[in-house]
């Protein structure tokens, strides 16, 4: 029974395995067809969507087709009508061309004809000169026979005669040239002076002989004087400068012709009395700091100046000089400020003629360097200037220009003559240069006095604050020749007697009055 039992459940295994395997084989199979009928579904609709796509492109390319055959149509259509509008143009411009030919054609055959006549007459002119060279000749021959001289001592004598007359014509025509040109020239020369005198406006900065200083109380005046004077001495001792001290309230007077000194003593005095330790050797330091703040203080006056006026390479010793040049005064003239004024002028004078400006400025603002020096070196400043310039490097034209502005040197160029002119402005110009009262006063006095000790002079005025001297003299006594050797005598006399600033004209005015009455 077990065997059996055994057989039977092998064989139902076996039988289990064959069913399991057949039922297998039938799913797959039914698998495989749906895929089959998915794959042909799919296939199908894409086919359709190929075909529809198709159909588009097409339409697209159609619709395009037209699009593009319509633009073509549309060129062509304006291609068509230009080239109508040209075949136009053409016509018309074909026309005028044929009528200007015609035109012409029928003018050359008019200028052939012209030309025609004109071979006729100019054969006609040459028969004719011919008989009247025939007919010259023969009247040549007689006049020479009646005259004695052959043609060619007539020709040499009329032309000697017509050289004398063109030299004669020539003389007159130079001299009135000459008399224009001198016109013109003083009327450029006043109007280019007048245009930088109108130009320029600058501040005078007037030194004295004195400054004063401003006290906080009256205490500190004794304070200044010290113990038995002590500190009064040290800072007179240390800056060489004296030192007033009145009945003036809450004011100290510094007296002093050098104008260095007596500024650093100002500084001093300013410090000290800020600081308050007032004695020997405590002014003695401060003494010291105050005389190297103002030497840097007139480089700086010298580099400010050099930049004002744009000019660029001085040397760093002409720098400083420049700056010294602050505390130098020339008539009560500031000498600094006289010098930029110098160079402003002479620049505005060269801008109108054409000439270098920066040279020209350059100039002018040395033309007075020498001044910084001139208590310590012997000679004129402006050949003291001269040779500053030179041993700095300056050119040639600058320092001929220095040297000659107050005619030491003969000027070389018009450079030179420009800051003459500019430095006479500068210093004749109305409240430049002050002097007090009585000097002012006597200087009339003696060049009236001068022009009326000279012969047969009636009256003499000093006009234009002394510039001018007006000499009216006697017309029976002196002619029209004496009068100008007698205003060289009285100028050549004011140059040698007198002292004085910039220039001093001297007028002779003589003249003959008649007078009668009608009854």
């Amino acid at each position: 029974m077990e065997v059996i039992s055994i057989v039977i459940a092998i064989v139902t295994l076996f039988v289990g395995a064959a069913v399991g395997y057949f039922v297998h084989r039938a799913i797959q199979a039914n698998r495989l067809g749906a895929v089959k009928d998915v794959v042909a579904n799919l296939k199908r609709e894409a086919e359709l969507e190929a075909d529809r796509l198709v159909k588009e492109a097409e339409l697209k390319a159609k619709e395009i087709e037209i699009q593009t055959r319509r633009e073509v149509e549309k060129e062509l259509r304006q291609r068509k009508e230009e080239a109508a509008t040209l075949e136009k143009h053409l016509f018309q411009k074909e026309e005028t061309i044929a009528k200007k030919t015609a035109y012409l054609d029928q003018k050359e055959e008019e200028q052939r004809k012209k030309e025609g006549k004109l071979d006729a007459a100019q054969k006609s002119l040459e028969e004719k000169q011919e008989k009247l060279d025939g007919l010259i000749q023969d009247q040549i021959h007689v006049l020479e026979r009646t005259a004695g001289l052959s043609a060619e001592e007539a020709k040499k004598q009329l032309m000697d005669a017509m050289v004398e007359e063109a030299k004669h014509e020539a003389a007159k025509h130079i001299k009135q040239v000459e008399d224009e040109a001198h016109e013109m020239a003083e009327k450029k020369a006043k109007n280019i002076i007048a245009l930088a005198i109108q130009r320029y406006a600058g501040d005078y900065v007037t030194e004295k002989a004195v400054s004063v200083v401003g006290l906080p109380n009256d205490e500190m005046k004794g304070r200044i004087i010290g113990r038995e004077g002590r500190n009064i001495r040290a800072l007179e001792a240390a800056t060489g400068v004296d030192l007033i001290i009145d009945d003036t309230p809450e004011a100290v007077v510094l007296s002093a012709f050098d104008p260095v000194r007596r500024e650093v003593a100002r500084m001093a005095l300013e410090t000290l009395i800020q600081d308050g330790r007032i004695h020997p050797a405590r002014i003695e330091e401060i003494v010291a700091k105050c005389e190297k703040d103002l030497e840097s203080q007139m480089k700086d006056f010298g580099q400010q100046a050099a930049f004002d006026l744009g000019l660029h390479g001085l040397h760093p010793e002409i720098i400083k000089l420049l700056g010294r040049l602050r505390y130098r005064t020339s008539y009560g003239q500031n000498v600094w400020s006289h010098s930029i004024e110098v160079a402003y002028i002479s620049g505005m004078m060269a801008a109108e003629l054409g000439l270098p400006v920066k040279a020209a400025r350059r100039a002018g603002l040395l033309h007075d360097i020498g001044k910084a020096l001139t208590h310590e070196v012997e000679g004129s400043h402006a050949v003291i200037g001269a040779n500053i310039a030179k041993k700095y490097g300056e050119q040639p034209k600058i320092i001929n220009a220095i040297a000659s502005h107050h005619e030491d040197e003969q000027p070389e160029s018009i450079l030179a003559v420009l800051v003459a002119a500019a430095d006479a402005l500068s210093g004749a110009r109305p409240g430049a240069r002050r002097e007090i009262l009585e000097s002012y006063v006597k200087r009339l006095t003696d060049l009236e006095a001068i022009a009326t000790s000279f012969k047969g002079v009636e009256k003499a005025y000093a006009i234009q604050a002394g510039r001018e001297v007006r000499v009216i003299v006697a017309s029976e006594q002196v002619n029209d020749d004496e009068s100008v050797v007698l205003a060289k005598d009285v100028a050549k006399r004011i140059e040698d007697e007198m002292t004085y600033p910039g220039q001093i004209k001297v007028v002779v005015i003589r003249e003959t009055r008649a007078m009668s009455i009608a009854n």
